[in-house]
């Protein structure tokens, strides 16, 4: 099993979404970040920051560099100088909570 995680604009959320339905993601989560970065020339301190989400899935071995490589095609974003990224880590064991303590 793999975990991936995506970073990404807000205005970005609908064509992660259908990202992740195209490729056959049942299930994954989200959450709305502040996003920060460094001032650019002429500014003083950092710029305003960004409405960013994070959403996370896990998916089975031979379906993440599928979905990786599909980000990487991506195209048509709200800002092409903010570009989705999606980071693959390996789930090295997980189990589920209630009395039978079943792992996956």
């Amino acid at each position: 099993m793999k975990l991936i995680v995506f970073l990404y604009l807000e205005d970005d959320d609908p064509r992660v979404a259908r990202l992740l339905t195209d490729h056959g993601v049942l299930a994954w989560s989200r959450l709305t970040l502040e996003g920060h970065g460094a001032g650019l020339a002429g500014w003083y301190g950092s710029v305003a920051p960004y409405r960013s989400r994070m959403a996370f899935t896990v998916v089975p071995a031979d379906r993440a560099d599928d979905l990786l490589e599909a980000v990487g095609d991506m195209d048509g974003l709200a800002d092409p100088r903010h570009p989705v990224h999606a980071l693959q880590l390996e789930i090295e064991r997980s189990i589920d909570s209630g009395p039978a303590g079943g792992t996956a």
